[in-house]
């Protein structure tokens, strides 16, 4: 990690505010020689999120395709650095420093999530490690400091490894997620909503229950419709990442085989403000 004001990052609003609002302790630009980093516009939260690792980002897709999750907190801080210190203390272990000059530094916890279960809000912390690394000793210490402080806050804190996530439906997700607002593609750019809404009642008549391919039912899509290439695959996106449509995510989209779609009507009519 770069040297960095504590002081200067609290004034600055890290680590404080929901939702859009929402400053991450760490940035991208805080840590050095980092090669893993990745930045994302977030859906539910509007804002760009910083995520350390590929492990964070893809945990990331499985929080905000989630119907549950309604906010991400990533790079959370555990403040006051004083509470930690102190926990440290009491449990016998080293609070971590920065190797560099000796000084302490003010832990994080990868996600603060919140979620709405029975019309309630809850916050758990998790944070994501490679199983292998669970066995050094030293990050099991700094997790028993992690677990402590969010015991302390009664806040249901977890470590979550690769095999927690699935890496087909991350990989899907990632897939179609970015094509959540039609409205940002050129394709659409000139079209009403109205013409928008048309296509897309139009295309879902098409694919489902169908028995041709999903690129083959595009094509002809775009071509009855004279539509530039690439316009169907992109209302298929569309419709997923809205959640439209529905498909089996433990398996990889393959648009070049026979697809089982399932119209999901309650969400379109919700969607599309259709009575």
């Amino acid at each position: 990690m770069r040297k960095l004001n504590i002081e200067k990052l609290i004034k600055e609003g890290r680590g404080l505010g929901i939702g859009s609002e929402y400053k991450p302790w760490l940035k991208i630009q805080d840590v050095a020689s980092l090669g893993r980093s990745t930045r994302l516009k977030g859906i539910k939260t509007g804002r760009q999120h910083e995520f350390l690792s590929d492990m964070e980002r893809n945990y990331f897709y499985i929080l905000e395709f989630s119907n549950c999750v309604k906010d991400i907190r990533e790079q959370f801080p555990l403040l006051p650095l004083e509470e930690t210190k102190t926990i440290a203390n009491e449990l016998g272990i080293e609070h971590p420093k920065n190797p560099k000059n000796g000084e302490y530094i003010v832990m994080t916890t990868d996600f603060l999530i919140t979620e709405e279960t029975d019309g309630q809000l809850i916050n758990l912390a998790r944070t994501i490690k490679a199983k292998n690394d669970l066995l050094n000793r030293r990050i099991s210490e700094k997790f028993e400091i992690e677990r402590v402080y969010w015991q302390r806050r009664n806040v249901s804190w977890a470590v979550v490894t690769e095999g927690e996530v699935d890496k087909a439906i991350v990989k899907n997700i990632s897939f179609f997620l970015s094509y959540y607002d039609v409205d940002n593609l050129d394709i659409f750019a000139d079209m009403t909503n109205i013409e928008v809404q048309d296509l897309i009642l139009e295309y879902i008549k098409r694919i489902i229950a169908s028995e041709q391919t999903i690129r083959e039912i595009s094509s002809l899509f775009e071509q009855d419709m004279t539509l530039p290439k690439g316009t169907a695959i992109a209302l298929f996106k569309h419709l997923l990442a809205r959640k439209i449509i529905s498909m089996d995510l433990s398996t990889i989209i393959n648009i070049d085989k026979k697809n089982n779609v399932e119209l999901r009507e309650k969400v379109l009519n919700k969607e599309l403000n259709i009575s």
